[in-house]
């Protein structure tokens, strides 16, 4: 049947779908512009099917702390090209699925793409924002922590390409304004610096063994002798620490000063017991994990 330029608009309008798409959709309905909607959700995940081998390495990171200061969000959404990832469509799909990991707090990522807000599943809008858009895009990771005597503070990268969240306990109720700051340029910490761990009986016992052999074998090549190869190991390895486990990193803004001593001097100022407890560092590039 013959389809009207003005269906053809309103149907474009309501689905973002190219005019062409729109025209054929409606034509296969018969016109029926409901059935059309439906043909063109189904072109949607006909494309995320054809797309899911295609790398998405561009994307977004948000972060979202709540609740005040006690619970903490942290998400990505990956795409093929930066050029989408800078779009209204993929960041408003994006902020979709914020608001219903803080809604709903999902478990793992399957769980989440069957949730709904008002009426919308993230399933459906994913493979209708995909058929719009006709690249890869992923919901590849989310977390929600949640503290009850400590404090959470987030920061996000220029670019939203890399966000941290990072949680402290013991926090003084009186005293979590003065800390935030202190919490917050941590948070910077992390993201220029990607320690490892935050203290060193943290780092995977696998990797400080295989980098005590990478020192002894470095210094037997050396010619140093066999009964000292040890003790070198272990002063190297004391550096491996201290660049890459946060509490003994040097702070960036000030290399005269490492994290921990930020921490025990405000501890020791506000007689109280603060402690770093969980770092979470998102960047694109990063492997999943």
């Amino acid at each position: 049947m013959a389809v009207g330029a003005n269906q053809v608009k309103e149907l474009r309008e309501k689905t973002g779908a190219g005019m062409m798409d729109c025209k054929k959709a409606l034509e296969e309905a018969n016109g029926d512009f409901e059935k059309a909607v439906e043909l063109l959700r189904k072109k949607g995940a006909s494309v995320a099917a054809k797309r899911a081998e295609r790398n998405a390495n561009e994307g977004i990171v948000l972060t979202r702390v709540y609740n005040d200061g006690k619970t903490g969000a942290i998400l990505e959404v990956n795409c093929e090209t930066d050029f989408v990832a800078k779009s209204d469509d993929f960041v408003n799909f994006t902020n979709f699925v914020m608001e219903i990991v803080v809604n709903n707090k999902p478990v793992d990522v399957q769980s989440l793409m069957e949730m709904s807000k008002d009426g919308k599943k993230v399933v459906d809008e994913l493979n209708a924002i995909i058929g719009k858009i006709g690249e890869k895009i992923e919901v590849s990771r989310f977390a929600v922590d949640n503290t009850v005597h400590g404090e959470i503070v987030d920061y996000v990268h220029a670019g939203s390409k890399l966000g941290v969240l990072i949680e402290a306990e013991n926090v003084p109720s009186d005293k979590t304004n003065a800390f935030e700051l202190i919490l917050k340029d941590i948070a910077m910490q992390v993201a220029a610096m990607r320690p490892l761990s935050i203290y060193r009986d943290e780092v995977d016992k696998t990797l400080v063994e295989k980098e005590i052999d990478i020192y002894k074998e470095l210094a037997r090549k050396e010619g140093k002798p066999e009964q000292i190869l040890e003790k070198i190991a272990l002063g190297k390895l004391n550096k491996f620490y201290e660049e890459n486990c946060l509490f003994e990193q040097a702070f960036v803004k000030d290399n005269t000063k490492k994290i921990g001593g930020l921490i025990e001097e405000f501890n020791k100022t506000n007689s109280a017991q603060v402690k770093l407890i969980k770092f979470r560092r998102y960047h694109l590039s990063d492997e999943k994990k």
